[in-house]
């Protein structure tokens, strides 16, 4: 979402040579959060060029129904919304039948407990530390303890999912995030506005 669309190729090419580990996907439908950012056109074209796993993030109502869409790109994670899926088991279902990892994302305002009954059946729990919609927001502070308390319940679980966080993602709240328990950064404008985004691309990787 923080790339230059007017420039994917080039972006992606950056991302290609990089230390990064995956591509973050922003999908956004303007009726889940109040914002339109691209749709399969665009990911088909990007899955084509990009060379890392695709960690597609669909902040949309129904994203079940796009299972199929999702794996037909080569994608590595499906990652839906906790509030977009009155049926989140079934959801979860669907993405590993397809031979997908499925992530969960929470909003800011969701507490980790909504997750006990589902956590062993994920692979990633993705917790925004922004209101889902916007790039460029600053971090929410309260997101650490929500991190440290969803670590806890994945030990107490003996669940294997992955914390991910997105939103307000930089050199200062990443060594936060980190000593509090998460494994995967989602870092847009830190990276995609940078003089050197390569450079914070191996900033984070080091933390």
């Amino acid at each position: 979402m923080a790339a230059d669309f007017a420039n994917l190729a080039r972006d992606i090419d950056m991302i290609n040579q990089s230390k990064a580990d995956w591509l973050h996907l922003d999908v956004m439908d303007g009726v889940f959060v109040p914002n339109i950012s691209f749709g399969f056109p665009v990911m088909e074209a990007v899955a084509k060029i990009c060379k890392k796993p695709l960690d597609v993030h669909l902040m949309i109502a129904d994203p079940g129904k796009f299972t199929e869409q999702v794996k037909a790109l080569g994608a590595y994670m499906m990652n839906v919304h906790y509030e977009a899926c009155p049926h989140l088991h079934r959801t979860i279902q669907q993405i590993h039948h397809a031979g997908m990892k499925a992530g969960v994302t929470l909003n800011p305002h969701t507490p980790v407990n909504v997750l006990e009954d589902i956590i062993q059946d994920v692979d990633m729990v993705l917790l925004m530390t922004v209101n889902p919609g916007f790039g460029g927001q600053k971090f929410i502070e309260h997101s650490i303890e929500k991190v440290k308390k969803l670590k806890a319940l994945i030990k107490e679980t003996s669940s294997h999912a992955l914390i991910e966080v997105d939103g307000g993602v930089n050199e200062k709240t990443g060594k936060q995030l980190v000593e509090a328990g998460v494994d995967v950064l989602v870092a847009g404008s830190y990276i995609f506005g940078a003089q050197d985004p390569i450079a914070n691309i191996m900033q984070l990787k080091a933390l």
